[in-house]
Parts: C-alpha cells; sequence; structure tokens
C-alpha cells in the first residue's frame, strides 16, 4: 500500500438510504457518519458523488433520490433501481463505490469487477446468504465492513473478505470539558425503548446516588408501547431523574458535555452506538453492559468500564472520578473522531483497489 502522501485522488461513489437527509437534523446514526465522510475525503482531494434524500447537503455532487415514505416493496424496489441505475451509469467514472444502505444497490455493479466496491453494515443481522452471492459476483472487488467486530464474529466462516471500521462523531461539534462539577448528573441519551436500558439507568443512579438526565425519543409503538409510561415516567421527579426529550447537536454537546459519565445499559447486541463516541468526544466516561460493541469501545480504567449488571454499574459510578477525562478524549481522538475515521475507510479503499489492479 503507497504512503498516504503518494496515493492519487479518488472518485468516491457514496450511497445510503434515503430515509433521512445527509446530515440528519435530529437523528440519524448513518447519516452523520456518511457526512463527516464525504467532507473528509472532499477535503483530502477526492471527488465525492453521494447518492442520498435530496435534502441532503453534501461538499461532493449530490444525486438525489427516494420514493417516499421509503416503506413497502414497491418503493423500496423503486429505491434501489434508482440508486443502482445511477452507479451503473457512472461506472466508468468512479474508483469505487462505498454503500452504506442496502447491498442489493450494487446489484447492478457487482459483476464488474473493474469497480472497487465497500459495503458497510451498521447492524446486526447480516445477510449472509447475500453476502455470499455479491462475493461471488464480484471476487476480489468487494470488501465487507462492520462498525464493529460483534456485527461478522459470529457469521459463517468465510463469507466475505470483513474489516472493523469503527463509527465515530464529528469532533467539532462535542466540546471537550476537562472538569465537571463533584454532583454531576449521569446521562442516557437513546430511543426509550426496553433494549436501550433506560430502565437500568434509573436503576444505577438510583443505586449510586446520583442524579440522572434522561434524553431521547418516546416510543409509542411496537412490542412496548407503553414502555415509557410504566417504566421510565414513575421516577421522573424533575430532581434526582429528568427527562429533558429529544435534543439537538448543541444540545447534545452540553448534556454530555456536563455529565459525569453516560450510561449505555444496553440489552441487545448494539452494533455501535454513536452516542458514546460523542460522549467520550466531550471526555465524559462511558458505563456500558458487556453487550455489541461496548467491549470494543469501552477500556476498563481508561475511558470508562464494561460492566455484567446494574449493581456492577453502579459500582462503576463510585470509580468515575479516577477516570482522567483528558485521556478519554484523546482515545477518542484516536479510535474515534472523524479524522481517524476516515483515515481508516482510505486505507481501506486503496487495499481494495491495490487488489483488483494486481
Amino acid at each position: 500500500m503507497p504512503n498516504r502522501s503518494d496515493r492519487r485522488s479518488l472518485h468516491i461513489g457514496l450511497t445510503v438510504d434515503p430515509n433521512y437527509p445527509v446530515p440528519p437534523t435530529l437523528y440519524g446514526g448513518i447519516e452523520r457518519i456518511v457526512d463527516f465522510l464525504a467532507r473528509g475525503l472532499v477535503t483530502r482531494g477526492h471527488q465525492v458523488t453521494l447518492f442520498a434524500h435530496p435534502e441532503s447537503t453534501t461538499a461532493g455532487e449530490l444525486v438525489g433520490y427516494g420514493v417516499p415514505p421509503h416503506t413497502g416493496i414497491p418503493a423500496r424496489v423503486k429505491e434501489l433501481v434508482q440508486v443502482g441505475s445511477g452507479l451503473w451509469h457512472r461506472r466508468g467514472q468512479l474508483d469505487l463505490v462505498h454503500s452504506f444502505g442496502r447491498l442489493a444497490a450494487l446489484v447492478p455493479v457487482l459483476p464488474y469487477r473493474r469497480l472497487a466496491k465497500v459495503q458497510s453494515y451498521q447492524r446486526d443481522a447480516v445477510p449472509w446468504r447475500s453476502v455470499a452471492i455479491a462475493t461471488r459476483l464480484a471476487g476480489k472487488s468487494i470488501r465487507f465492513t462492520g462498525c464493529s467486530t460483534s456485527v461478522y464474529a459470529h457469521g459463517p466462516a468465510g463469507v466475505g473478505r470483513w474489516n472493523t471500521v469503527f463509527n465515530g462523531a464529528d469532533l467539532s461539534k462535542y466540546q471537550f470539558n476537562a472538569n465537571v462539577d463533584a454532583d454531576a448528573p449521569l446521562a442516557f441519551l437513546g430511543r426509550l425503548e426496553r433494549f436501550k436500558g433506560a430502565h437500568s439507568a434509573i436503576q444505577i443512579a438510583l443505586r449510586s446516588g446520583r442524579r440522572l438526565i434522561i434524553a431521547g425519543n418516546k416510543v409509542t409503538d411496537g412490542p412496548e408501547p407503553d414502555y415509557f409510561d410504566r417504566e421510565i415516567a414513575p421516577h421522573i421527579d424533575d430532581d434526582r431523574v429528568r427527562y429533558i426529550g429529544p435534543v439537538n447537536d448543541a444540545q447534545k454537546n452540553t448534556l454530555l458535555g456536563s455529565a459525569a459519565a453516560f450510561l449505555m445499559p444496553i440489552e441487545w447486541e448494539e452494533p455501535f452506538g454513536i452516542v458514546m463516541a460523542e460522549a467520550l468526544a466531550c471526555g465524559t466516561p462511558v458505563i456500558g453492559f458487556a453487550r455489541g460493541s461496548v467491549p470494543e469501545v469501552v477500556r476498563n480504567d481508561v475511558n470508562g468500564f464494561v460492566c455484567q449488571g446494574t449493581d456492577d454499574a453502579a459500582a462503576a459510578v463510585a470509580r468515575i472520578s479516577a477516570i482522567d477525562r483528558a485521556a478519554v478524549r484523546r482515545d477518542c481522538e484516536e479510535r474515534f473522531s472523524d479524522r481517524a475515521i476516515v483515515d481508516d475507510y482510505l486505507d481501506l479503499y486503496y487495499d481494495v483497489l491495490g487488489e483488483i489492479s494486481s
């Protein structure tokens, strides 16, 4: 692989499902990654064509597409045709296509092995049969990534070639806070569904004697539409436990930066909680359950604690004063900053391009 300073400029196509604009206004984790990746690539002298929601903004060329409300088979098929045909018509102009959306969008260009392809997965349900078919069609011109190793670690051996490239945060949006008040609260931010663990965050706060601020969207559909009213609302007293609703980027920065620790008591194998990187960017340590990507992101005694349950997490709260918030920020800069993520993807791009040209 050539030195980074010796690399040629590339024309990269980025695709993302068109449910939300890039960047998103409130929630939309993948869209945030695609946003800073596109900007970072252009800053480094590369050309970018972004296939995304038509209200997106990007430093490169935007190809808007989508069939609102983006649900149902007819709409999804039309969207796949839109992005797939766009890639096919540009196949001779692009050096590489990086898909953050559905793998099926790459179908028209999969057999075109002179075009490098990267398919990124941000979820735990990898369509392994589709990965196997895509690999047979594309050969060594395609590579797959997971936003943590947990995404693909337990899949069938030898199906696809995989790399881990973490998600991260645009550090320019998060202010490092070296010190917080001695009685600073704990913070929880996420959709208010059981598997995200807000009820466990409340128990951790109560057992540790810390105040808790909860932010995020109430979920009123799905398997437990009354989850918030039943398990969260009875504890809200605007003193020990506060709920502040959804937050924008500025509010998120304030919430995370002023917290003693961020709680990640998930009850599922979450591939990567971007909010962990956002908290770390503020210098705020993460206390999380040992599920999904948490053991890969959190380093005990360095940027937080990996815990086995609420009692363990409550005990960890008592140890957060031993964490150096400056070290938390440095670790984030090295592993989860927008700069680090863009560099990691570029390393992968040139690796794939080198293979198909050899």
